[in-house]
């Protein structure tokens, strides 16, 4: 999704003045027209803009024109109109033709700027809520950054495509799931995806913070504001300037400590130990949990004014059991990480169902653990079942796992199946694209495809 701005208006002069403005409030990828049939060409040839900001009293196209233009090409983007006369009849025809917004000049710095990240935040959350409805699945831009979060799983690809879409602002995110699940991978690829990725990313267990660690750490020290403060420190929000914080198991955070993390999601500024001043830090919130928060809410342990500032957006990560058919590909994953490249046979069929059937308490994090144990028994032999743990070879197994989330139970192996042949048939029946695509090895789907009857 584009997060670039265009400006219209025919005077080079104010022209200049906004786009100065915007640079400034660090709105960076702004382009300016004096010729409204220069932008009207720009948009209808298919370049993106998140919001168009135009003037309505302009030569050869006015602005109501030039709205209707960019509505029709690019129904995506917000425009908000700008006039130097406040006339009701135009604002409302504005309005109706699609515009964001009807703003009369003089307009401040702060105030545009405020109704531009508005209308962008506005086309975010209409993406993420067109997520899913389509019948197609998303696709993700920023695949260097989520790269780390292996799926083919259609639940995931739609939630990892609202933290893309996320990631471009700086709106709070709350990541639940259970333990396990890869809740800071996501912080991590949400960073990795936003303006913000050539700055800090900290990541910190605020279970960890107590009694007065928590302002020495959180906000920072002066020299002498305590015992053993030898000089000054700066706190994880002022060395995250501009850059993400990840706040992990912020359910475990004590409640006396919530009011003063609030009030730094508020205000955006900080008082260091042994000092009376405020400082101003640019931070993007991101938290995880794997507790229940209404729980903690209901019991008076956890603020509600804290909670709803966090859940600016809500990311909930789905246990592995959820996702069974990106077990395969981990495991390849796993054995790439613990082998170095695979050579088509680390695994037996056997050993793979049982791992199929395996419920994971402990998720992505426990099959990792297995892999890797399973493997240093087998050494460089393939993994069978009985180099499984015990207990998992003990575990009451799935007989069969639902085909496509639903509908009639299916035997493993079909699952398996469908699954390689979908692959097959997504790459136009390439081979060696299929078997990096399924991370398996390419000796592995030949045989494979063979057994199915398939060149």
């Amino acid at each position: 999704m584009s997060e670039r701005i265009l400006v219209i208006d025919d005077e080079m002069d104010c022209l200049d003045s906004v786009r100065r403005g915007l640079i400034s409030s660090g709105i960076r990828d702004v382009r300016v027209e004096s010729d409204p049939r220069v932008a009207a060409q720009s948009v209808q040839q298919g370049d993106g803009y998140a919001v168009a900001l135009i003037d309505i009293t302009m030569p050869w196209i006015n602005g109501v024109q030039l709205l209707e233009i960019i509505k029709s090409a690019s129904p995506d983007t917000e425009c908000i109109m700008v006039t130097a006369v406040n006339d009701a009849r135009t604002a409302v025809e504005c309005l109706q033709k699609g515009a964001y917004d009807y703003l009369t000049k003089p307009v401040s710095r702060d105030e545009l700027v405020s109704k531009i990240l508005r209308a962008m935040e506005r086309r975010r959350l209409l993406e993420v809520l067109s997520v899913g409805k389509t019948g197609s699945l998303p696709q993700i831009k920023h695949k260097d950054a989520f790269a780390p979060i292996v799926t083919r799983s259609e639940k995931m690809l739609r939630l990892l495509k609202e933290a893309e879409l996320h990631a471009a602002s700086d709106v709070p995110v709350l990541i639940t799931g259970e333990s396990g699940t890869g809740k800071e991978l996501l912080a991590k690829a949400i960073h990795r995806s936003s303006p913000r990725a050539s700055f800090p990313f900290t990541s910190i267990n605020m279970a960890s913070l107590t009694g007065s660690l928590f302002d020495a750490e959180f906000f920072g020290h002066t020299k002498g504001a305590f015992t053993g403060a030898e000089k000054d420190r700066a706190g994880y929000l002022e060395s995250t300037h501009r850059g993400t914080l990840f706040m992990d198991e912020i359910g475990d955070l004590p409640l006396d400590f919530q009011g003063k993390l609030l009030r730094a999601l508020q205000e955006g500024e900080i008082i260091k130990l042994g000092t009376s001043t405020a400082r101003k830090v640019d931070v993007r919130f991101i938290a995880a949990t794997n507790a229940d928060l209404d729980k903690l809410l209901a019991k008076g342990q956890f603020r509600k004014d804290l909670y709803y500032r966090l859940k600016g957006a809500w990311l909930s990560m789905l246990p592995l059991r959820e996702r069974r058919e990106d077990i395969p590909l981990l495991i390849n994953v796993f054995l790439r990480e613990f082998r170095g490249e695979l050579t088509g046979h680390d695994i037996e069929e056997d050993a793979l169902e049982i791992l199929m059937g395996y419920d994971y308490p402990g998720n992505v994090r426990e099959l990792r653990s297995i892999i890797q144990a399973s493997g240093n028994l087998a050494q460089q032999r393939p993994i069978a079942a009985r180099y499984l743990p015990e207990y998992i070879r003990k575990s009451r197994p799935k007989a069969a796992v639902p085909a496509g989330g639903g509908g009639p139970i299916v035997p493993l192996a079909e699952v398996e199946r469908v699954h390689i042949l979908k692959a097959y048939e997504e790459t136009t029946r390439n081979k060696l694209r299929t078997a990096r695509l399924l991370g398996i090895g390419l000796i592995t789907l030949r045989r494979k495809l063979a057994s199915y009857g398939v060149d």
